[in-house]
């Protein structure tokens, strides 16, 4: 069995991931391409995760992917989380991952109107998305509050919950958008705001093209295993929110091969055991939600001591990290001035501090004028910020 140390998971991450110089990406797709998936809940991460790992950073470049070509695309997907994928990849993750998430979404609202005492059902839900994409074709695109304005279905009010000590009266508007989206019949279009803003407008979209989930699971996994591989059957599962049956039936369909790790037995794709050459130096400032730092379930290999308390907040989520030749060094912040500063939690030394500083003015000077604040709050980045 292959031996691949931590050190090598190291020097992989850095290129796999295009985090050092010499390999970063020419455009947003080959970006998100490299770490499959980039984090979506955040509408700023999307931006500060493609163009951490762009050659010439460019919030335009990201914004023709988005919303002219759509050659990236927003998926409520793995972890039942919105994630932003290559339109290549789009349909292995419908099928492996959406398509089921939709489904529950759908049967969710079902049950929530059944349970309403206006009576509402299945062909009330029908024609209401009907009238939705009716008044998207004839705009192009709207916001949630200019469909409620077309669609007097979505101004209808539903007491969910009925009965219980938490029961609460809820609009419909957002949930039957949200049914809509899952089913990919609609998609996100431009924000209101700028590109940090996540008060999307709405465009009609055609479904993804119907694959195997077997196969799409196994195609998932083989990519995933490029990025991130050596991992192990628990990273996959926490990755994708499969079941453990689902992660072992791709684990063998892609023929992964096992390694041996520094914390036990792990899995690469088929033949990817050779050592990878060290790269230059590198140093990145990469966002809250970053899948570099949230894509396994074990982040011991890039985590310098015990400092996941102040990156990390209660539910796991991660804050803005800065990073050394692959580990995970200290946190940064944007300050309501604009400017940005950071923090180490270990010494890396005076070529890294250097490195990181250069690293800075380069998200300085693409970001500009605006000003980011991650939905999850870490303690580290709430610190900076005062």
């Amino acid at each position: 069995m292959h031996r691949i140390s931590d050190e090598q998971r190291r020097i992989r991450l850095g290129r796999r991931h295009l985090l050092a110089p010499s390999v970063r990406a020419y455009s947003p797709v080959a970006a998100a391409d490299a770490v499959v998936a980039l984090h979506a809940t955040d509408a700023a991460t999307v931006f500060l995760s493609a163009c951490a790992r762009l050659s010439a950073p460019s919030v335009q470049a990201v914004e023709q992917s988005l919303y002219e070509d759509v050659t990236l695309v927003r998926l409520l997907s793995m972890r039942r989380t919105l994630f932003a994928v290559s339109a290549e990849l789009a349909p292995y993750v419908d099928a492996s991952t959406a398509r089921a998430i939709a489904v529950k979404e759908r049967k969710t609202l079902l049950s929530h109107l059944a349970e309403d005492a206006n009576g509402l059902d299945e062909s009330w839900l029908a024609e209401a998305e009907k009238s939705v994409l009716a008044a998207l074709a004839a705009r192009g695109s709207a916001t949630g509050s200019q469909l409620s304005a077309d669609v007097p279905a979505l101004k209808t009010k539903i007491t969910v919950f009925p009965g219980k000590k938490y029961e609460t009266m809820q609009g419909v508007a957002t949930r039957v958008i949200r049914v809509l989206a899952a089913d990919s019949r609609i998609r996100r279009d431009r924000p209101r705001g700028s590109w940090t803003s996540s008060q999307f407008r709405w465009t009609a979209s055609d479904p993804w093209p119907t694959l195997s989930a077997t196969e799409a699971r196994a195609e998932l996994a083989r990519r995933w295993l490029l990025s991130y591989g050596p991992a192990t059957e628990s990273d996959l599962k926490w990755w994708t929110g499969w079941t453990l049956g689902d992660v072992r039936k791709a684990v063998s369909a892609v023929g992964a091969e096992e390694v041996e790790l520094d914390t036990g037995t792990g899995y690469v794709a088929p033949g990817d055991t050779a050592p990878e050459q060290p790269l230059e130096p590198w140093a990145a400032l990469l966002p809250a939600l970053d899948p570099s730092a949230m894509a396994w379930a074990d982040r011991g290999f890039h985590l310098t001591g015990d400092h996941s308390a102040a990156l990390f907040d209660r539910s796991g989520n991660v804050g803005p990290t800065v990073w050394w030749n692959g580990q995970i060094v200290g946190g940064w912040a944007q300050r309501a001035d604009g400017e940005i500063v950071w923090r180490l939690l270990t010494e890396p030394g005076r070529e890294a501090a250097a490195a990181i500083a250069a690293e800075a003015s380069r998200l300085s000077g693409w970001v500009a004028d605006a000003r980011i604040t991650p939905r999850f709050r870490t303690p580290l980045e709430r610190e900076l910020t005062t």
